[in-house]
């Protein structure tokens, strides 16, 4: 995310436009994104959208999280979901190709 303050903005007006928002919540709502970036990507990306047209999902529940991270781009040690990787999966794997 290179510009939170423009991530902020946006999440504030979706929030303003909604017309069906009550007051508390709105404060709340606005508070929140105010304070914290990854609620403010949360107020912006519906779950439900991203997955409504895919065949055959249902989506039961969904959450967000998130974390700040140190990225080069240009590291050759960058390497895109590479903390994400289960390595017992992926040796479980390994074992059924080979």
């Amino acid at each position: 995310m290179d510009d939170e303050d423009a991530l902020t903005r946006a999440a504030l007006r979706r929030i303003a436009d909604d017309s069906t928002m009550p007051p508390d919540e709105r404060a709340h709502a606005e508070s929140s994104v105010t304070e914290d970036t990854a609620e403010a990507l949360a107020y912006l990306v519906d779950p439900f959208d991203l997955v409504s047209e895919v065949p055959g999902i249902e989506l039961a529940q969904a959450s967000w999280s998130s974390e700040r991270i140190g990225h080069d781009p240009d590291s050759p040690e960058w390497d895109f979901d590479d903390d994400d990787v289960d390595e017992d999966f992926d040796d479980e794997a390994a074992s059924r190709v080979g």
